[in-house]
C-alpha cells in the first residue's frame, strides 16, 4: 500500500469509527507504520480539507467530523501534472479558481517527491496562452450565480463600450471564437443572450432564485462539434 492508498484508507477507518474516532496506536497498527507516520497522514489528511478533530487521553487520536462526505482523492504525479496542464491552458474557464483550490488540496496529500515529479512533468508542457485572457475576479460572481441557480446584477458594455445595467440569470458557460460566453436569461430584453465574459465589467449575486427553464428551447441545441463539458466527454479525450 502506497501513501495515497493509505490516506484514503485512513479517512476511510475514521468515517466508519463515527464518533469514536480512533487513538494513533490504534491507526499505527491498523496501517502497520509508526505513530510518526499517522501524525503526518493526519496532517495531510487535515492540509486536504478534511474536518478532523484530534482528541486527548491516552494516547490521543482522531475523530471525522460527522458533516463531511469529501475523501481524499489520491493522484499519481501524472494526473497532477494533467490538472495543472489544463488549468494553465484555460485561464478563463468557469471555476478556475476552485480548480486551482481543488488542486492545492489534492497536492497536500501527494509526498514531496510526487509534487517534485508532477511539477517537473507539468514545466515540461509549453504553451502560448494571450495575457489580456486573464478572467476578471467578479466572473466567480457568474460561477456561484449559475452554481446556485440565482439571478446576478451585471454592469455590461457591447462592442460600441455602451455601458449597461441587466439583471440576468445565468444558465450556461460556452467557449467559442477564443472567448467565454455566460448564456443568460436577460430581464432587459426579456429572452435568452450570450455575454461575452470579457464585456462584463461588474457583478452583484442576488438571492432571486432563477425561473426554471430548458436551455435548449431558450438557446437551441449546440452545434455538432461542440459538447457540454462531462467526465464522459474528458475522458474519451
Amino acid at each position: 500500500m502506497n501513501r495515497n492508498e493509505r490516506l484514503f484508507a485512513v479517512a476511510e477507518d475514521l468515517r466508519g469509527a463515527g464518533g469514536r474516532g480512533r487513538t494513533t496506536s490504534q491507526l499505527a497498527r491498523a496501517f502497520g507504520v509508526s505513530q510518526r507516520t499517522i501524525k503526518r497522514d493526519m496532517a495531510a489528511l487535515y492540509a486536504s480539507g478534511l474536518p478532523l478533530m484530534s482528541f486527548e487521553g491516552r494516547g490521543g487520536g482522531y475523530q471525522m467530523l460527522p458533516q463531511t462526505h469529501l475523501t481524499p482523492v489520491p493522484l499519481t504525479a501524472g494526473e497532477a501534472a494533467a490538472v495543472v496542464i489544463a488549468l494553465a491552458s484555460q485561464p478563463q474557464m468557469p471555476y478556475n479558481t476552485e480548480g486551482h483550490s481543488a488542486l492545492n488540496k489534492m497536492y497536500a496529500a501527494m509526498t514531496p517527491e510526487q509534487r517534485a515529479m508532477a511539477d517537473d512533468a507539468a514545466s515540461r508542457v509549453w504553451m502560448r496562452t494571450d495575457a489580456s485572457a486573464q478572467r476578471p475576479p467578479h466572473a466567480a460572481v457568474l460561477d456561484d450565480a449559475l452554481r446556485r441557480k440565482v439571478a446576478v446584477k451585471i454592469a455590461y458594455a457591447d462592442a460600441d463600450g455602451n455601458e449597461s445595467r441587466r439583471l440576468i440569470e445565468p444558465m450556461a458557460f460556452a467557449r467559442t471564437g477564443g472567448h467565454w460566453y455566460c448564456l443568460a436569461w436577460c430581464h432587459l430584453r426579456a429572452d435568452g443572450r450570450w455575454f461575452r465574459l470579457d464585456r462584463v465589467r461588474r457583478a452583484w449575486p442576488t438571492n432571486t432564485p432563477c425561473e426554471p427553464r430548458d436551455l435548449t428551447a431558450v438557446f437551441g441545441e449546440p452545434p455538432p462539434d461542440a459538447m457540454p463539458a462531462s467526465r464522459a466527454v474528458a475522458a474519451r479525450g
